[in-house]
C-alpha cells in the first residue's frame, strides 16, 4: 500500500481537526474509484467504529461505506454491516447522522447489499419515532433512498420511500419528505 495512503489513514486520529478533515476528504476523493488496498485498512476502520472520538467513529463508518460501494469484492461489508449500522445509533447525533447519511453507499455494491440497506433503512423509518430527533432521522432515510435511486435508477427505491412517507402523520414533515425525493 502506498505510503501516502497510510499517512492519510494515520491522520484520521490526529488531534488537529483540520488534518483529520483534509485527510478524510482526500481519501473520499480517492475512493470514488475502486482501490486495491481496501483490506489493508478494513480492520483498522472496523475497530475505529468504537473509538472514543465521535468524529473518528463517523469517519470510519463513512469510509467503510465508500469502500464497500466500489472496492469490496470479498463482500466483507456483509459481515460488518451491523457494526457500521450500530454507529447510526451513536450517542452523538452528529456521528449517528453522518453514518446514516453515508450508509446508502453500501447498496451500490450489489443486490444483496442493496436489499440489506433498504430493509434496515425502511425498518428504522418505522421505528425511530421514540428516538432523539426522529424527524431528522426520517429525513436522512428518505434522502438516502433518493440518492440510492439516483445512483442505480431502480424505481422500487422511490416506491418504498413513497410508502414510508405515507406513514408520516404530521403533514408538515410529510411535505418535507416528499420534497426530498422530488429534488435532484
Amino acid at each position: 500500500m502506498e505510503e501516502e495512503i497510510l499517512k492519510l489513514f494515520g491522520n484520521l486520529t490526529e488531534r488537529d481537526r483540520d488534518i483529520q478533515c483534509e485527510s478524510y476528504e482526500e481519501l473520499m476523493k480517492i475512493m470514488q474509484e475502486p482501490v486495491d488496498w481496501t483490506y489493508a485498512v478494513w480492520e483498522q476502520l472496523v475497530q475505529a467504529l468504537t473509538y472514543n472520538d465521535g468524529h473518528v467513529r463517523a469517519s470510519a463508518a463513512q469510509l467503510l461505506c465508500a469502500l464497500a460501494a466500489k472496492s469490496d469484492p470479498e463482500e466483507r461489508v456483509l459481515d460488518d454491516f451491523l457494526k457500521i449500522w450500530a454507529v447510526t445509533y451513536d450517542e452523538k447525533i452528529v456521528t449517528a447522522r453522518h453514518t446514516l447519511q453515508a450508509i446508502w453507499k453500501i447498496g451500490l455494491a450489489g443486490q444483496v447489499q442493496r436489499d440489506l440497506v433498504v430493509s434496515y433503512l425502511a425498518k428504522r423509518f418505522q421505528t425511530c419515532i421514540d428516538e432523539q430527533h426522529p424527524t431528522l432521522i426520517r429525513y436522512d432515510i428518505i434522502v438516502s433512498f433518493k440518492k440510492l435511486f439516483d445512483a442505480t435508477n431502480k424505481p422500487i427505491l422511490l416506491e418504498i420511500a413513497q410508502r414510508l412517507i405515507e406513514e408520516e402523520q404530521d403533514v408538515k414533515y410529510k411535505k418535507k419528505y416528499k420534497a426530498a425525493i422530488r429534488s435532484k
